[in-house]
């Protein structure tokens, strides 16, 4: 289970320090980032199953425009407008809901 540090900023997870996702997410767009953070890693996983060195690139790629989305890498979010806290994030959820079928 993850325990929040004190200011919120950061998770630990086994004993290991993780920036947290920016809590003031909305919702449904949390949930969406989250969706495409774990189909990337699934096809990394894929992708070093097949030896597929492209494919593998793309998917990490695809886990680091969502950490980032999400909060978790890049600019602190503590650090953040609240503008700047909505560009970040919005330019992936934009492509990921036209994507959607």
């Amino acid at each position: 289970m993850a325990e929040p540090t004190p200011d919120g900023h950061h998770v630990v997870i086994k004993g290991r320090k993780w920036r947290a996702t920016d809590p003031d997410l909305p919702g449904d767009v949390a949930e969406l980032l989250r969706k495409e953070l774990m189909s990337a890693r699934r096809a990394v996983g894929q992708a070093l199953k097949t030896q597929d060195r492209q494919a593998e690139r793309s998917a990490r790629d695809r886990v680091q425009a969502a950490k980032i989305a999400l909060g978790e890498r890049g600019t602190p979010w503590w650090e953040q407008s609240p503008d700047e806290r909505e560009a970040r994030w919005q330019p992936l959820v934009k492509e990921l809901r036209a994507a959607q079928p």
